[in-house]
């Protein structure tokens, strides 16, 4: 299993560099692009890339290592902050980390912690309130008793346009269905429960699709499943930011964006599985921190 695995790790691996490539250069040329509107004088935003690395969980070097790539965008023309980070770790899991996974039904990590993982993460806080906030992650796990896929994509907009929204679950439907017709309405009602907010009785945005824990027994197929949510990604979004960039806002509209951050930040930071799993696995905290708003305010 573990020889077969090291070509498929290489393989994931590789796909969420390439996809973190395509979609940088997909918004910065929005970033070029935009010629007209509110933030048109400013300069065209650039991702600033920089390494970032996992610290051994005994502070030593060699068997807990591993990194990748957080690249940040600030102050653009469209997007007032996004990062869209890459990493690839690997090496043994903390006691707190196993003990949850045992809990979640993964075979022999109580045994033997080994783990590898790989995966893209995106989140962009943009500019102009009526362009939706959007958040973008796929990842593998390994474990030397099980492995699984696992991400999604949901929309987060502070003024909502029911337009905008149904584009965007479309386009995640189109790319599912050629998994089979059942999956998109499981995913969709995966991603309503997860991005649901407890303490606030409310939904984190509009919703979009979630999974994890994929393992049917059939690698390439799941696998292939979590590229298409990544495919599924910039046509979802692209279309709605191109509508949405030069309208005008007002202050109220601001504050909405705002508002609506503080409720961002209190997902990620109190229920989100990924934030969670990076800070106690000893990622980069600037990278595992990438997710939260420039600017927040709360009520």
């Amino acid at each position: 299993m573990t020889d077969d695995f090291d070509t498929r790790k290489a393989r994931a691996s590789d796909w969420f560099r390439a996809l973190r490539d395509r979609i940088a250069a997909a918004f910065e040329s929005l970033e070029d692009s935009h010629a007209t509107g509110p933030f048109a004088d400013a300069p065209a935003g650039r991702f600033e890339i920089t390494p970032t690395t996992r610290a051994a969980a005994d502070g030593s070097d060699g068997s807990d290592a591993g990194g990748g790539v957080m690249s940040v965008m600030r102050n653009g023309r469209v997007f007032e902050k996004v990062g869209v980070n890459v990493s690839t770790v690997y090496g043994t899991l903390g006691e707190a980390a196993q003990t949850s996974m045992a809990a979640r039904g993964v075979p022999g990590v109580e045994i033997d912690p080994r783990f590898w993982a790989s995966g893209i993460s995106l989140v962009a806080h943009m500019a102009n309130p009526h362009v939706p906030a959007v958040h973008m992650n796929t990842r593998m796990f390994w474990t030397p008793g099980a492995w699984w896929f696992g991400g999604g994509s949901d929309l987060n907009p502070c003024l909502e346009y029911d337009e905008d929204t149904a584009h965007f679950h479309a386009t995640q439907k189109a790319h599912l269905d050629r998994h089979g017709p059942a999956l998109y309405p499981e995913l969709k009602a995966w991603a309503d429960e997860y991005f649901y907010i407890p303490h606030r009785k409310r939904a984190r945005g509009v919703g979009g699709i979630f999974m994890d824990d994929r393992n049917t027994g059939d690698w390439e197929a799941d696998f292939a499943l979590t590229q298409d949510i990544g495919r599924a990604f910039l046509p979802a979004y692209l279309p709605l930011v191109e509508r949405r960039r030069t309208l005008s806002f007002s202050q109220s509209d601001r504050e909405a964006q705002l508002v609506h951050r503080g409720l961002y930040a209190e997902y990620n930071l109190v229920y989100d599985r990924g934030t969670k799993f990076g800070l106690a696995t000893g990622h980069d905290p600037d990278a595992v921190l990438m997710s939260l708003p420039p600017l927040a305010k709360w009520i």
